[in-house]
């Protein structure tokens, strides 16, 4: 069955936009957190203790996620296979779906982003924002992170929306409605037997 005009180029001018803008801002942001912080893990104060800016090399994924010895070889992998599986969730977003479009040019940006990281150092992915209250400290992270973060809340929220949307059910619906008039015959030939011909008396 051919694929609906509804699927067709679902809008790759805002797609390209978010993932290239991501990009742009997290390579800059990591540029400048090496050139102009003191060094690894030396806070600077932002908003008092708060918010800081402290340099560190995440070798694993976002937050401090680590896997070990090989999380730098590991998530290198799982983020090709993932960038794989949101380009192909994006081709099959409907025209109109800015919501699921913005929410996977967010993930696709920021995995991206943390993806370079991990491709050209193998100390691992730069992290420089640093929120916390006195000894409690929420992982260092950066903004490839947040428009990961950002972007699967949203892409959750689109997906959980589709779930409910009435046209959803009223395309299965028309599916069932093509298939129902050419299945029809097949049925009453199994249920109903042909009609014997007589050889005559």
């Amino acid at each position: 069955m051919p694929r609906s005009s509804s699927h067709s180029r679902p809008r790759p001018a805002l797609f390209w936009s978010l993932v290239a803008g991501v990009v742009a801002i997290d390579v800059i942001t990591k540029i400048a957190a090496v050139r102009l912080l003191p060094g690894q893990r030396v806070p600077q104060n932002v908003f008092g203790e708060v918010v800081r800016l402290t340099l560190v090399y995440n070798p694993g994924a976002a937050f401090g996620l680590n896997l070990g010895p090989w999380s730098r070889e590991i998530f290198l992998v799982l983020t090709v296979i993932a960038l794989v599986i949101l380009g192909r969730l994006y081709r099959s977003t409907r025209r109109g779906d800015a919501l699921r479009v913005i929410a996977l040019g967010l993930v696709c940006g920021g995995a991206i982003g943390n993806l370079i990281d991990r491709v050209r150092s193998p100390i691992g992915v730069v992290d420089f924002m640093d929120i916390g209250f006195r000894d409690w400290r929420w992982p260092t992270f950066n903004v490839a992170d947040i428009a990961v973060s950002t972007g699967a809340f949203l892409l959750a929220w689109a997906l959980w929306g589709e779930e409910h949307r009435p046209e959803t059910h009223l395309e299965a619906r028309s599916q069932v409605a093509e298939l129902v008039p050419d299945m029809i015959p097949e049925v009453v030939r199994e249920v109903v037997p042909e009609p014997k011909v007589s050889s005559g008396g």
